[in-house]
């Protein structure tokens, strides 16, 4: 979409998102790296890491709804998935990044356009939405054989990732935005009230995915530069 074109309040959302996930990723390297005591896998921080992510799916479902080139971003997504599953599988041995988020989103945008989701009045993808969330939740107490069917939430006891949005129930938030986007933007309108205030958010929230690729090397690299001082 155009700069001209962007509608502010979602670039104000998904820059919101942003500041989440930078805050949650801030605390886990600081516990994983830096052996602080700092819990992540639960309360404020953990919910944290949630709520971004939430808003993030949320968003990519509204923004699915006039967007033109959901096949091309949709592939897009899944591409730059495998380079960091690549990268952080070699960097950290064992991190363990198994259909993160941008492989979901990828797919979910991918599936959107080739199943032409979008044509669904909103009851019905709220029903699927519903559907997709119940599913997951059975498929989460189902313990599998192996983990071949993963990115669909069907897993074994000993799975482990640390980045992980399997289709099952995510797709269901996915859904619950597509239905989001056709009930706010059925006609083109603007939400009043963007001003300056709010331009540091929502430039961030443009360039989300560049902001996504790089926020970790940076945040990785102001810690192990602070350290470094410390010890001057």
């Amino acid at each position: 979409m155009k700069s001209n074109q962007r509608i502010w309040e979602i670039d104000f959302a998904r820059g919101v998102a942003i500041l989440l996930m930078i805050a949650f990723h801030l605390a886990f390297d600081l516990a994983e790296f830096y052996q602080q005591p700092i819990t992540y896998k639960s309360g404020v921080i953990y919910y944290t890491g949630k709520a971004a992510a939430i808003l993030f799916i949320l968003l990519a479902g509204i923004s699915s709804t006039f967007s033109s080139s959901n096949l091309l971003r949709g592939c897009k997504l899944i591409l730059w998935g495998v380079i960091i599953w690549g990268v952080v599988g070699i960097a950290i041995p064992g991190s363990n990044i198994i259909y993160g988020i941008l492989h979901f989103l990828g797919s979910c945008i991918i599936l959107q356009h080739l199943l032409k989701l979008n044509r669904l009045n909103t009851p019905a993808l709220l029903l699927t939405a519903n559907l997709s969330i119940m599913l997951g939740i059975i498929f989460s107490r189902i313990n599998m054989p192996n983990n071949i069917l993963a990115p669909l939430g069907l897993t074994n006891a000993n799975f482990f990732a640390v980045d992980y949005y399997p289709l099952f129930p995510w797709l269901g938030i996915f859904l619950l935005g597509l239905a989001l986007g056709k009930l706010l933007y059925a006609q083109p309108h603007r939400i009043s009230g963007a001003g300056r205030y709010n331009d540091p958010i929502s430039f961030l929230g443009r360039h989300s995915l560049t902001v996504y690729l790089l926020h970790q090397p940076v945040i990785l690299s102001l810690l192990f530069l602070l350290q470094q001082l410390k010890k001057c």
